[in-house]
This record gives structure tokens, sequence and C-alpha cells, in this order.
């Protein structure tokens, strides 16, 4: 055998298929998740144009299950990991992620005209494979409040 085909053989990277599969299986796992905690779900994988980037290129944002929690309207990212062994699924909801959901959610409530219901931003994290995953449910985890723009009147030197 060539060390070429030893290397390949060897190579146990995650393909861009099993990524995916863990990804809807998280989603899954997550919206049967919510629905025992009582959640409502609305939709799955609402996508919607969110802006253009600094190079003009149209910006599409998503978001992974839309929920009601009694009458709050919950837009809920799912991070999905086979393991902690690089870093925990939280760590993947920063600032520019949670700016792109909350994007994607004022363009749903625009498409569907919503205005004044409260809503929040939850995020369940899905840790593990098969029947012993681990399903954590981070209900607020951010508020809108910081992407807002100030007005100058609100700005303090």
């Amino acid at each position: 055998m060539s060390e070429l085909s030893v290397l390949i053989e060897q190579d146990n990277r995650p393909t861009q298929t099993s990524k995916r599969q863990t990804g809807d299986r998280g989603e899954r796992l997550a919206a049967e998740f919510l629905e025992t905690s009582g959640y409502r779900i609305v939709m799955a994988n609402f996508e919607a144009p969110i802006g253009r980037n600094s190079r003009g290129v149209q910006m599409m944002g998503e978001i992974d299950i839309v929920a009601l929690d009694g009458e709050t309207l919950c837009f809920v990212e799912v991070k999905t990991r086979r393991d902690l062994e690089f870093a925990g699924p939280l760590t993947n909801v920063d600032l520019r992620k949670q700016r792109t959901v909350t994007r994607t959610a004022k363009a749903y409530r625009r498409v569907f005209a919503i205005r004044n219901m409260p809503h929040r931003y939850d995020v369940v994290t899905v840790v593990g494979n098969g029947d012993d995953a681990r399903v954590e449910l981070h209900k607020g985890f951010w508020s809108e409040s910081k992407f807002r723009k100030r007005k100058w009147a609100d700005d303090r030197f």
C-alpha cells in the first residue's frame, strides 16, 4: 500500500456530509426537547435576506427553530457537537451569530406582521451521539438591545 492510501485511510476528519447530518440530528433532538418542555414549534430553518456585506453581496440569515413558549415567540439557535474535545457549543454563538439571528428575526417579524408580541432569543445545545446526547436549553441567551442603534443624544463622552 502506498503512503498516500495509508494517509487517506487514516483521515478520520468529519466530512461535510457528516457535519450536516450531525447538525440535522441536533435540530431534530432540539425540536423534540422543546416540545416536551411545552414549546409549540412554529417553523424550522427560516431563511431571509438580511442586507448586504461590505462587498455588496446579499447576505442570508437563518433561524433554526421558531417556537412559542406560552405567548412568547422564541427564536432558537441550535448548536450541536459530537463531543467537547475542542470547545463547547455555546462558544459559537458569538456576537456575529447573535447579530445575524437578530436581523433574521426582525425580517421574520416583518414578513409575518408581528409587531407587539413579546419575543426572546434562546439557544439549545446538543452534545453527544445517539440516545446519550445531552440537550440543554438556555432561555434568553441574548437580547437585541445590544444591537440597537444609539442616537447621538444617548452617547456620553
